[in-house]
């Protein structure tokens, strides 16, 4: 197979395309929706189907959910609605698309296009891929093998915070932080990741972070540090890419 469509479900938008497999690009615009308010499962779905339904055919689907997602069905949803607790999200849009589906939690499916074919191809050891949006998610690989559903945005800073409680696009939006104060924010929040984990790269991507290369000579990492290299796209490619990696 050489296409699939890539679903990212986030906590503002619903996006999606026609990805290439082998190259690991898109081939049609994104499709962007607003998520739905009340974000309930049913809502979400449906407008999974509308964004499935503008793009070209395809047997493959791969979303990205912004939660803990195994075995096909969701355990946390921080942004969303309390009702996805034990969803069955990938049953549910097989059911409703006829077609190949496969979930993935979205910061994984970022992790899984920046490994497979970005940033973080053929390194060796361990790498962490943070995403920044209206949460922050985290990726973990070692030796390119995906350790699943890690929650870096649920760990707690030395000031009793959660770190996606300081250092989101949510939170520097709501506080009007400038770039720069942002920036110091997720000094700390690197620096702590090093102390508890090691990792040989680290890379930020996510809309929140889309002005991170203005700012990235402020860093000071043991790390490799870096920029996604499919920055906002990184979900949608990944969860494609994901799909067809563990396909039907």
């Amino acid at each position: 197979m050489k296409t699939a469509i890539g679903i990212d479900i986030g906590g503002s938008h619903i996006k999606g395309a026609l990805v290439d497999l082998k190259e690991g690009r898109l081939l049609t615009k994104r499709t962007r929706m607003d998520t739905p308010h009340p974000a309930t499962p049913d809502a979400v779905v449906e407008v999974c189907k509308e964004v499935v339904n503008s793009l070209p055919e395809s047997d493959l689907v791969g979303v990205g959910f912004p939660g803990v997602v195994s075995g096909g069905k969701v355990f946390t949803a921080q942004n969303l609605d309390k009702r996805w607790i034990g969803f069955p999200l990938e049953g549910k849009l097989k059911h409703e698309l006829g077609l190949h589906v496969r979930t993935i939690n979205d910061a994984d499916a970022a992790g899984v296009a920046e490994v497979l074919k970005g940033a973080g191809h053929k390194i060796e050891g361990t790498v962490i891929v943070l995403t920044i949006g209206t949460g922050v998610g985290s990726a973990f690989f070692t030796n390119g093998s995906l350790v699943a559903n890690t929650e870096l945005g649920r760990m707690l800073l030395k000031r009793g915070l959660e770190v996606e409680a300081y250092g989101s696009d949510r939170i520097r939006e709501k506080e009007g932080l400038s770039l720069e104060e942002w920036a110091d924010r997720l000094q700390e929040i690197l620096t702590e990741i090093e102390r508890v984990f090691w990792p040989s790269m680290i890379i930020i991507g996510g809309g929140g972070a889309k002005d991170f290369s203005e700012v990235q000579d402020r860093f000071q990492t043991e790390a490799t540090l870096c920029h996604a290299e499919h920055k906002n796209k990184a979900g949608i490619i990944g969860a494609a890419l994901w799909a067809a990696k563990n396909g039907c």
